[in-house]
């Protein structure tokens, strides 16, 4: 491949789109290494082995890839004026991906705090969604005032024909309804902990809502058991074991079955719950020679709940 400076230049993202579909999530996390032009593709969300990847350096550019299959999918843009820090208005604050794999369709959400130029967002939130059906884009304003971690903004969940995140407080879970375009909340179990040192993650288990927090202490595990009448259970409580001193920089990736799937920045690790036995899946040995994904944006886990979910 020709060195960005030389007269050839980058190839398009359209070509870089068509080279990741055709490369198994192992290959893509290295290949970053080997080329830092594939950094200028990001995943932003997954739901159902797809991908949902924004370009770069061309603001207000996303794909759909599915690297089973590799195929991808252009979206059109869903604004007419293009997005640069002096029309910072309607900054994409939430990114959420829901794949209906009865209906074979798919919704992307964009959705954000309007922001004036030269002022501070306000409670004005716009959300954009895109319908694969229809392939247009639609619109609609609310009011919200809750606020979302970077990790967050990028980790939803698609459950019951609605998209979830968690806020920053963890004091509940916003919920958008994709038939009705209504946002809603669902409130934790009163059980749940946030503070210094506690982590708060959200998965999606078998079409169930479960909630996961690490701290120094173990893993807790609340299942939504029903979803109309927000009644949450605990399921499973997991002793600190091979996490133990990693909470600041641990996270859950997936959950299918009885396997959880938790990684760190130089680690893969796998728990089976009936049998409450840790296994190392992949781990760095050498520090210095850290791979890819490492170096990669917090939206990196999407790279390998799509993975995962071929266990």
């Amino acid at each position: 491949m020709n060195p960005p400076n030389s007269e050839y230049g980058f190839f398009p993202d359209e070509v870089v789109i068509q080279i990741l579909a055709r490369l198994s999530v192992k290959d893509i996390i290295r290949s970053k290494c080997v080329c830092a032009n594939y950094g200028r593709v990001k995943v932003g969300a997954s739901c159902n082995g797809l991908l949902c990847c924004s370009s770069i350096p061309d603001k207000g550019v996303y794909y759909i890839c599915n690297p089973m299959t590799k195929e991808y999918r252009l979206l059109p843009k869903n604004r007419e004026r293009p997005i640069t820090r002096f029309y910072p208005d309607g900054e994409a604050t939430l990114v959420g991906l829901a794949c209906d794999l009865s209906m074979q369709k798919f919704n992307v959400v964009f959705a954000g705090h309007h922001r004036s130029i030269g002022h501070r967002p306000d409670k004005t939130f716009i959300c954009s969604i895109f319908d694969s059906e229809s392939s247009k884009w639609r619109k609609f304003v609310s009011f919200q005032d809750d606020c979302f971690t970077h990790m967050n903004r990028n980790q939803a969940v698609y459950l019951n024909g609605s998209l979830h995140w968690l806020t920053e407080s963890c004091s509940c879970i916003l919920v958008l309804d994709l038939k009705c375009d209504i946002w809603g909340k669902l409130l934790f179990p009163e059980e749940v902990i946030c503070g210094i040192g506690i982590r708060v993650h959200l998965l999606e288990l078998d079409g169930n809502l479960p909630i996961v927090q690490i701290s120094e202490a173990g893993m807790t595990i609340w299942l939504l058991k029903n979803y109309d009448k927000e009644e949450w259970e605990m399921v499973d409580r997991v002793s600190p074991g091979c996490i133990r001193g990693m909470v600041p920089g641990i996270f859950p990736i997936s959950q299918r079955g009885q396997y959880i799937v938790l990684a760190t920045h130089k680690q893969v690790l796998m728990y089976h719950r009936d049998s409450r036995v840790w296994k190392d899946m992949y781990s760095v040995e050498n520090s210095s020679t850290l791979p890819g994904f490492l170096h990669m944006p917090v939206e990196a886990p999407c790279y390998f709940a799509a993975e995962v979910a071929r266990i």
